[in-house]
């Protein structure tokens, strides 16, 4: 092993570009925001293809040696490479482009895709998750390159456009493209603070399991007058069906549901219990007027180490203006599992599907059938890269930095953590109430800013680092 040279006065030249050149960063970032990258509407296939390209131009003219957009057999992804310092570590930095719908559009106060700067905050869709997260990195770079001609470690650039979709294909890209992708460190910035002013690490994601449910009693609408009290109704069937599913404290009743669930250790629960973290300041942003959840566990251990199910959406019926009297003849809802270590989406989809069979009513016929899923991902912290991305944190945040988990899902981790076997090191600059999949998504724009000079000092902090 050998330790490479510190940075010295180049990543102090450095900061101080990207201080001088704050409102230009900003009005950056809105140029990609106003793409409406939504990669779950056929409608907006086009756009994603823009957006793409879009990518690949910045990042040339940010100073990437090559940078191109790669087809996969869904939406592209977008590689950028600097590879000119032969002897320094790799560094594979992950984003992704595509955003999620934007409905219900008229909760926006101003539209998803023409964003707004209001009270330090950019406004639009995507500008956290996780455009402005790509952004930081994208930018710190062209800081690197314009004022020093060079960076400090080898960056490659991998930037997706199915995130939002469950990253069906991105397994197949990093197979075919392994070389071009290897990398000593892998970093990821797409998950949120633990609240401002307080930079974080996250080491921990939840998997995702997503289902539909349908339920049909007959072969078309029904007047209810001629056949009420005659028939099963499938929306109550459905209702009789999630009632079931969890009892009045949160616990999922699910037989088998909870059977692989690693246990917390109990230096992790006194790690995640002594953090600074308020429930009523956590939940009066969003409107709660309680948490509710298992009591067994405290907050942030049900939102990051404990599954979940959830009701996404429930539909079926008259639902238009006026009465109709009519018994529907489906009754469908979308459900979603949130995992952690040791739960598959395939063993959640095999309890569910049983549980659901043994349950549902005789008088309606039962289909399941599961949409998509991610493994979830638990990093190990005494790696040293950990603490070098705490270093770079702590400088840009001037606070001490916190381990935390995340309870939202991000497939590309587990798989490129199993494919590498390199450290994953989850350096997000949201915060927890941004809007994030909601209207009025918006980005915080000090962390914007200091998220820029966390991701230079970061590549400074791994050049110093003895490669394996």
């Amino acid at each position: 092993m050998r330790l490479l040279p510190e940075g010295g006065m180049s990543i102090e030249r450095v900061q101080a570009r990207i201080d001088k050149e704050r409102e230009r960063f900003v009005s950056d970032l809105v140029s990609v925001v106003k793409i409406p990258s939504i990669s779950s509407s056929s409608a907006h296939k086009k756009d994603v293809l823009a957006c793409a390209d879009y990518l690949a131009a910045r990042a040339k003219k940010a100073g990437f040696e090559r940078a191109g957009v790669f087809p996969t057999a869904g939406h592209p992804a977008v590689v950028a490479e600097w590879t000119k310092k032969k002897e320094a570590p790799t560094v594979l930095i992950y984003g992704h482009y595509d955003v999620q719908p934007v409905d219900p559009l008229n909760e926006w106060t101003t539209p998803p895709f023409e964003p707004t700067v209001r009270d330090g905050r950019l406004y639009g869709r995507g500008a956290v998750d996780d455009k402005g997260q790509v952004w930081a990195h994208l930018l710190a770079c062209e800081a690197y390159l314009a004022e020093t001609g060079s960076l400090p470690v080898n960056v490659k650039l991998l930037v997706e456009g199915e995130e939002e979709i469950g990253s069906e294909h991105l397994e197949a890209l990093l197979t075919k493209e392994a070389r071009r992708l290897e990398a000593d460190f892998v970093v990821v910035s797409d998950t949120a603070m633990l609240d401002r002013g307080r930079p974080s690490i996250c080491y921990g994601l939840r998997g995702l399991a997503y289902f539909e449910l349908e339920l049909k009693g007959s072969s078309t609408d029904l007047h209810s007058g001629s056949f009420g009290g005659g028939v099963k109704n499938p929306l109550h069937a459905l209702s009789e069906i999630v009632m079931r599913l969890k009892d009045a404290s949160g616990k999922i009743l699910v037989p088998g549901f909870l059977d692989l669930v690693r246990p917390l250790s109990k230096d992790e629960r006194d790690r995640i219990r002594a953090l600074p973290h308020d429930e009523k300041t956590w939940r009066r942003p969003v409107g709660i007027p309680a948490t509710a959840g298992d009591p067994d566990f405290s907050l942030l251990e049900r939102l990051w180490a404990r599954p979940t199910l959830d009701l996404n959406g429930i539909w079926g019926g008259f639902q238009g203006e006026g009465a109709k009297t009519v018994i529907p003849a489906r009754a469908h809802a979308k459900l979603s599992c949130r995992l952690v270590p040791d739960q598959t989406p395939e063993a959640i989809f095999e309890c569910l599907d049983s549980y659901l069979k043994k349950i549902c009513p005789k008088e309606v016929e039962l289909t399941f059938k599961q949409l998509h899923g991610g493994l979830p991902w638990v990093a190990d912290i005494s790696h040293p890269s950990f603490a070098a991305a705490a270093r770079s944190m702590e400088k840009a945040f001037g606070a001490q930095t916190c381990y935390i988990r995340e309870g939202g899902s991000i497939p590309f981790v587990r798989t490129i953590a199993d494919a590498t076997k390199r450290p994953c090191l989850l350096l997000g600059f949201g915060l927890p109430d941004e809007n994030a999949h909601a209207p009025n998504e918006w980005l915080d724009l000090e962390n914007y800013q200091k998220g820029i000079k966390s991701c230079a000092y970061l590549y400074d902090e791994l050049a110093r680092l003895p490669r394996e």
